[in-house]
């Protein structure tokens, strides 16, 4: 059961949420783990564990040879929900460069690389005069090159949220020359020089605004202990797995996903799973 934290402030919680996932991950916690991650002092730190301690008496035990309070068999999470996408995502962004190293939560990262992709080059200014004009319900004229026109050109945006297509990111937003809602890439605005009010509004943009469910299963060609194992892959349940994605992203997530082919036109082995009901998305999608 989750302890009563309505009387505790915020840094507080977040220090015995930081306790609580050190001794998860890492079996173990002190009061220097405390100390270098928050900058708090001895007295602090010592009564940051002794209030987890008191509040969770069943979850550490102190360990006079290692120093430090260790995790018991009894162990059950009550300050955060254990999450291998959290975990992994620290170790990603560390690796990254996004997150410094020191205020990870992860003391000892495990080797780690992932294949590379290009840099996405979004001017800092542009992505604030984008979310600028969001927050404020304003139309920018940004000078924009699109692929379907040899030279770039000047035209007037009306922008309501911002989008990430797995590798790049975009702003969803109004037309004003093509009056309807369409993605520009951030990239892809090489300048911005105004801005005015705009009635333009994100709850018009339907596509935005709707769902649709990507249904998805192992390729019927792979072995039955393939099947098996891309089910376990995909946190399939049945043989089956749902992946809810806006319909303004839906082309992008076909595309990550490897969907937007006829399934033989890959090999299963590269191509492992399959859309179950592609009649209905390939509907929608048209």
């Amino acid at each position: 059961m989750k302890p009563d934290t309505r009387d505790l402030r915020w840094g507080v919680e977040q220090r015995l949420e930081f306790i609580e996932f050190r001794l998860y991950w890492e079996g173990r916690v002190n009061r220097s783990d405390l100390m270098d991650q928050f900058g708090v002092s001895v007295n602090q730190a010592s009564a940051d564990l002794n209030r987890y301690a008191g509040l969770q008496p069943d979850n550490m035990v102190y360990d006079r040879s290692l120093r430090s309070y260790v995790r018991t068999s009894a162990f059950r999470s009550g300050y955060f929900t254990p999450d291998a996408g959290h975990y992994l995502a620290q170790l990603r962004s560390v690796a990254d460069g996004i997150l410094d190293r020191e205020d990870a939560w992860i003391p000892d990262l495990p080797p780690f690389a992932s294949a590379p992709a290009p840099v996405r080059g979004v001017d800092p200014l542009t992505l604030r005069a984008v979310v600028a004009a969001i927050r404020r319900s304003e139309a920018i004229e940004i000078m924009y090159q699109s692929l379907s026109s040899p030279e770039p050109r000047w035209r007037w945006i009306a922008p309501h949220a911002i989008a990430f297509d797995g590798f790049r990111w975009h702003a969803r937003a109004f037309c004003q020359t093509d009056d309807c809602f369409k993605d520009f890439l951030l990239s892809r605005m090489l300048e911005i020089r105004g801005s005015r009010a705009s009635e333009a509004s994100g709850a018009d943009d339907h596509d935005w605004n709707s769902e649709v469910t990507l249904e998805i299963g192992p390729h019927p060609a792979l072995s039955a202990t393939q099947a098996r194992v891309i089910a376990l892959d995909y946190g399939m349940d049945n043989g089956k797995a749902q992946i809810r994605v806006r319909k303004a992203l839906l082309y992008y997530a076909l595309r990550r996903l490897g969907l937007d082919t006829d399934p033989d036109a890959r090999r299963p082995q590269d191509q492992h799973i399959i859309l179950l009901n592609r009649g209905v998305i390939h509907e929608d999608h048209g």
